[in-house]
């Protein structure tokens, strides 16, 4: 499997200019397995209607032009095997491809970019990125990553989803040389994880400490920014967040002493959907220490700008907020669906919006079929929805609700969050 993924990479990059990104190799990965869209979303915290209509139909047209042949879910393995070692006859000799931050259909978040940007500029600096899942937090860090890029420091992006459960959350030395193998092959360097590892004598974290310190941060005079996504799938392994979240808290506090001048080069951001709702010691949580960031919604400014960038100007902007609050990814949702129907009106769109007919259905149905056997979950929802004031809830369910984007949470105080989602569970609670 990673000498098809590495194939594919490198027919990408030559041919399209770009590499894989972290949602498409979890698709290739899982289409290896002979995974359904289904099963690959439960394994990796993606939804199924995003890798299935958002990423994987453009991710296969995408292969399949690099390659030189149409490929599929179900035929790319013989595609890729017949290419591996195959050096590509006309290789991508284009303009180097534009960042994202200069993509032209983009909503700035504001002022939360530029202070991430901002801070990851100073030595020591840590961040710490929430907000629920489909809110942008992804995309938004893609473009800081690229401008600190263009300031020539060293950027990586490693999302959790990317480990193999089974595998690398075992235990905690397996994780972390994942991790450095991993952040190793990102930075275009070849591992040298044996040389620096003594699990027996050091220890696995001294052994990545010293990995990063003596290999990594000594290679280069470029500041190292590390940015972990999707850090709360991480929640459910004890095993490994309490040693690995110690392991973070300790490399901000080296790069912020003036004894090891070299973590003065490290930069580090947490990105994740839900607050740490485990047991952490104070004096090793990496969640109390650094720049908070929460990405909210649009705004109707932005969700204004949004449309206009879709050539959508005439949209009755009320209408459509009314229903889906300011949430991206069902405007994105929305706008790319009027593209590509210009028959349909919004108001046709709208009528429809809370059932299996309209066009969030596999959406509304992937958040369903999370919560329908967790009769917990669905308790508390349920309460929510019945309210007409929003309700006091202080426990880790509801912060589970929050992650998903189903309810708002200010405080300890919850609501739906739009009338989507309200209207949507009533009909799947059955409220009368």
């Amino acid at each position: 499997m990673e000498t098809a993924i590495a194939t594919a990479n490198q027919a990408l990059f030559h041919h399209l200019g770009r590499h894989l990104s972290d949602v498409e190799t979890t698709i290739l990965k899982g289409a290896w397995e002979g995974w359904t869209y289904d099963q690959i979303a439960k394994g990796s915290g993606y939804s199924d209607s995003y890798l299935r209509r958002d990423v994987g139909a453009k991710f296969w047209r995408a292969l399949s032009e690099a390659l030189g042949e149409t490929v599929s879910k179900t035929s790319f393995r013989e595609a890729l095997s017949r290419h591996q070692g195959v050096a590509p006859a006309t290789p991508w000799a284009g303009p180097v491809p534009a960042s994202p931050a200069s993509d032209t259909v983009y909503i700035e978040r504001l002022p939360q970019e530029t202070i991430c940007y901002d801070t990851l500029q100073q030595p020591g600096a840590l961040v710490r990125v929430k907000s629920p899942a489909l809110m942008g937090k992804t995309l938004m860090m893609d473009r800081v990553l690229a401008k600190l890029a263009e300031q020539q420091l060293r950027t990586v992006r490693l999302s959790m989803v990317l480990a193999d459960r089974k595998t690398h959350f075992s235990d905690l030395n397996r994780f972390l040389r994942w991790l450095c193998i991993n952040i190793s092959r990102s930075l275009g360097v070849p591992h040298q994880i044996d040389d620096y590892w003594d699990e027996d004598g050091m220890g696995s974290k001294v052994s990545c400490s010293t990995y990063l310190e003596e290999y990594l941060l000594s290679i280069s005079q470029a500041p190292l920014v590390l940015c972990f996504d999707n850090i709360d799938l991480l929640f459910s392994y004890p095993d490994i967040y309490e040693d690995f979240f110690a392991l973070l808290r300790s490399w901000y506090e080296l790069a912020r002493t003036r004894t090891r001048p070299l973590w003065k080069q490290l930069r580090l951001c947490i990105v994740h959907a839900t607050d740490a709702y485990i047991p952490l010691n104070i004096h090793q949580s990496p969640f109390n220490v650094g720049v908070p960031l929460e990405l909210p919604e649009f705004s109707p400014e932005q969700a204004q700008t949004f449309a206009s960038q879709h050539q959508l100007d005439h949209l009755d902007l009320a209408k459509l907020m009314d229903m889906i609050g300011g949430h991206p990814y069902l405007m994105q949702q929305t706008f790319e669906y009027l593209k590509g129907h210009p028959e349909l009106s919004l108001t046709d769109i709208l009528a429809n919006a809370p059932t299996e007919s309209g066009i969030y259905a596999n959406h509304l149905r992937d958040c369903w079929l999370t919560l329908r056997d967790q009769p917990q979950l669905k308790e508390i929802l349920l309460a929510v929805i019945m309210a007409r004031q929003p309700v006091a809830l202080d426990t880790i369910l509801a912060h589970q609700l929050h992650s998903m984007g189903i309810i708002k949470l200010q405080g300890n105080l919850a609501s739906p969050r739009c009338r989507l989602y309200r209207d949507y569970f009533q009909a799947c609670l059955d409220v009368t």
